[in-house]
């Protein structure tokens, strides 16, 4: 018999069946278990299988067996690093246990832009939901989910009605900040990237640390998340003599801001100290190496993806998985210089 390559299309069911000797409802039973086949007839199913190297369609088999094998992950962004780690750790969990992931990103908060994207996610046989609740797009692509599907929400404010699996992003801005004070400086000033709602934990624990430590909180300068904005607001900042430490919401904008100062001409550390967020790959070989806050990303997305298994199998899960920030020490901090205004704690 001519093999399904011969005429350039994929094996199907039926090609397994007669080269099996079986019947198609044969093949069927063996691939998704649903009744008992002789161990004979299993065994030629399974051999003209690896034969014809025949993939089963899972929307096929979702709709005969009632059970879907996709999950759907929903996100805001899929380019930056925190995003495309965490979808990783959720994908590489999720294939681990037999399902396929399908990424859709959500580019608008318009409520009609946000249902459409979701709609049409969710058009396929979907076992259950993650939702990178990153960015406002996020935080509007998880109240758009029906409630009726096992949906998992990952970081940012905590939600409500959802399991969530977050990192404690704010005990880890709190240390880098207390970092920078007991080096010296009087202050910290900070750039904070885009938050999901009013204010994430990066900023919540920066503020709480200046507070108390009794020293004055200066105004939060936002940023974009292309690190470009970064540098436009690193030439801002040197033109202030009173600015020697700065806190960034990611290593991306710090890196940015160190060569916003450079092109005014001042050094880090050795003028100005710069903090990241997220110990991004290149941070550690960018010059000066970032100091930063490591955020273990891959093993958000599988923590999540553990979460939502139990609720696809019918079962409790926590209501909230979290993990810390774990400061990292490198070069771009050190103690406030002397030709940056006095600026040093007494």
């Amino acid at each position: 018999m001519p093999s399904p390559a011969a005429d350039q299309r994929p094996a199907n069911i039926d090609d397994v069946a007669r080269l099996a000797g079986v019947s198609a409802p044969t093949v069927s039973r063996v691939l998704t278990g649903a009744a008992k086949v002789s161990a004979d007839k299993t065994r030629r199913v399974e051999q003209a299988i690896v034969e014809l190297g025949y993939r089963p369609n899972a929307s096929a088999r979702a709709l005969v067996n009632g059970r879907s094998r996709v999950i759907a992950v929903l996100a805001g962004d899929t380019s930056h690093y925190g995003y495309a780690e965490t979808i990783r750790g959720v994908e590489v969990s999720a294939r681990a246990s037999g399902y396929l992931v399908s990424i859709t990103v959500i580019d608008s908060t318009e409520a009609e832009s946000v249902h459409a994207a979701v709609d049409l996610a969710l058009q396929q046989p979907v076992a259950g939901v993650v939702v990178l609740k990153f960015d406002p797009e996020g935080v509007a692509a998880l109240a758009a989910v029906p409630a009726s599907l096992a949906t998992v929400a990952i970081s940012g404010e905590i939600a409500t009605g959802v399991p969530q699996a977050v990192i404690d992003e704010m005990t880890g801005s709190y240390a880098l900040t207390a970092h920078l004070l007991e080096l010296g400086h009087s202050t910290v000033h900070h750039v904070r990237v885009p938050p999901s709602g009013k204010e994430d934990g990066r900023t919540t624990g920066w503020r709480n640390a200046l507070i108390d430590a009794g020293v004055p909180v200066p105004e939060i300068i936002d940023s974009s998340w292309e690190p470009l904005s970064g540098r436009a607001v690193g030439r801002e900042l040197a033109a202030d003599p009173t600015v020697t430490a700065v806190f960034c919401g990611n290593d991306e904008i710090a890196m940015g801001v160190i060569r916003g100062l450079a092109d005014e001409g001042l050094r880090v550390p050795d003028d100005v100290s710069v903090a990241g967020f997220d110990d991004h790959p290149i941070s550690e070989l960018f010059s000066p190496s970032i100091t930063t806050a490591r955020q273990d990303f891959a093993g958000l997305g599988s923590r999540a993806f553990g979460q939502l298994q139990q609720l696809m199998a019918g079962g409790e899960t926590p209501r909230l998985t979290t993990d810390q920030a774990v400061v990292v020490l490198r070069e771009s901090v050190g103690a406030p210089g002397a030709e940056r205004g006095g600026a040093a704690r007494g």
